[in-house]
């Protein structure tokens, strides 16, 4: 082999060992990883500490401080700008559940004195009446607090010929049970309600008129409540008034006798 060439084979040899290291060197190059800090504007809010339930008193250790976005600050939600509401929130009664650092607001406590826990639960222009239940009356013990039920009245009729009937009629659908007894929160893991003792009573959410229905149903019969199932909550409107009390007999059908009416009874 000529010098010459030699030389040449040498050369592209060095020279493809240098390019090969000079890729290499590029490929495994570790890219500058450059920190940017942002500043995001915050501010603290008030939380639950730990789960509060219906109707508990809190006192200031259910409540902390928590970092929160400033833009996601909501109206009703309590700042550090006003520390010292949390002192005044003290012995307020929980007007509904809150989960340990959900953001405590005003409207969801009632300090003491401006009501107690039923009066605190209930929505604006709602009245609660209480009606006897018994456990074959209310689904054996089963309905519970926060249930939504039909609510039915059994009672009797006397026909003109002396004969005793009874029917039932729907007076209320879709009504938010807000008490069983003085039970006004499900226990956690209880399945049933205890209407043992003084448990004997269910409190209904009910308009002012639907009071008065209530209240004149259980001087003419026994009142039954009929469990609504989760998925039928919104088939009907909530607090939906039937027509039982607006009619002279229920049940019955009108009956044309030689051009006079008449009526049959205890048809259903």
């Amino acid at each position: 082999m000529k010098r010459a060439q030699l030389i040449g084979i040498v050369v592209a040899g060095v020279a493809g060992i240098a390019a090969f290291g000079l890729m290499n060197g590029m490929v495994n190059q570790k890219q500058e990883t450059k920190t940017r800090e942002v500043v995001i504007n915050s501010t603290e809010v008030l939380v639950a500490a730990k789960d509060i339930g219906l109707g508990e008193v809190v006192a200031e250790h259910h409540f902390t401080w928590q970092k929160w976005p400033l833009d996601g600050v909501r109206p009703g939600m309590i700042t550090s700008a006003r520390s010292s509401q949390m002192h005044e929130l003290a012995g307020s009664i929980a007007r509904a559940p809150i989960i340990a650092g959900e953001p405590v607001t005003v409207q969801k406590l009632i300090k003491a004195g401006q009501g107690g826990v039923v009066a605190a639960i209930l929505p604006s222009g709602m009245r609660a009446v209480s009606t006897r239940i018994e456990p074959r009356t209310a689904v054996g013990g089963l309905v519970l607090p926060n249930d939504h039920v039909d609510v039915i009245l059994i009672r009797s009729l006397r026909s003109r010929s002396g004969k005793e009937d009874f029917v039932a009629d729907t007076l209320f659908r879709n009504v938010r049970v807000l008490a069983i007894g003085q039970q006004i929160e499900t226990a956690t893991g209880k399945k049933s309600a205890d209407t043992a003792g003084s448990n004997t009573t269910a409190t209904l959410e009910l308009s002012p008129r639907q009071a008065e229905l209530l209240a004149l149903a259980n001087s003419m019969g026994e009142i039954t409540l009929s469990l609504r199932s989760v998925a039928d909550l919104n088939s009907d409107g909530k607090n939906q008034t039937g027509n039982a009390l607006n009619r002279e007999e229920t049940n019955s059908v009108s009956v044309l006798r030689y051009g006079a009416k008449s009526r049959a009874y205890g048809v259903n």
